[in-house]
């Protein structure tokens, strides 16, 4: 199963993205409810407005004991988050208070019509001198950790094109549980499920 591109011809004639970018969100969290541990789930946020240009398309995994609490959040870029600068420093903003909470976070970004790298503009935000990823599409993980008392961050880097197979990467959530986010197979089901006929690799 290969990534498809949403946002040109010919497959953005036939599919609106952000309905595509709704049912994978919703596929997600279904995939991870199967296999968070008790006390956790997901939902989906997803939120389109034109004035202001606001859109998010996130899942969040919340640890229900004292409440629901967040524990984790996976960012679906959209082609409004890499607008302009405005709208980068934002949605930068936003991941930047995540980490900063200890809440583990993933970002995904198969938007091919604008060109901007989120993840990197979020390193140079939270860390000094850190190596960029050289990327136009990507899947990230970030996890927070203490060393040696001192907060420290563990990055995951995949690099994702048009063609390729998804990859799987770690979701950590605050505290000590990690979840494999298998891309493809949930990226395939969600093809599937919209009809989307999807090339072979």
């Amino acid at each position: 199963m290969v990534l498809q591109d949403h946002f040109h011809p010919p497959l953005s004639l036939r599919r609106h993205w952000h309905s595509f970018h709704n049912a994978w969100a919703t596929y997600i969290a279904s995939d991870l409810n199967s296999k968070l541990p008790e006390g956790y789930f997901a939902e989906i946020n997803v939120q389109f407005k034109k004035k202001p240009i606001i859109q998010t398309v996130e899942i969040n995994i919340c640890n229900t004991e004292g409440g629901a609490v967040l524990a984790g959040a996976i960012e679906l870029v959209s082609p409004a988050n890499k607008d302009r600068a405005s709208h980068r420093q934002a949605f930068v903003s936003k991941c930047e208070t995540l980490l900063r909470q200890g809440i583990g976070l993933v970002i995904i970004d198969v938007v091919t019509e604008r060109k901007a790298n989120l993840h990197d503009e979020l390193l140079n935000r939270i860390t000094k001198g850190a190596s960029c990823l050289d990327a136009d599409l990507y899947a990230t993980s970030y996890r927070v950790i203490e060393r040696s008392r001192q907060p420290s961050i563990d990055i995951w880097q995949e690099k994702i094109n048009v063609g390729d197979t998804l990859p799987t990467v770690p979701f950590w959530l605050r505290g000590n549980n990690c979840l494999p986010l298998e891309l493809d197979s949930i990226y395939k089901r969600t093809c599937q499920e919209q009809r989307i006929y999807v090339k072979s690799a």
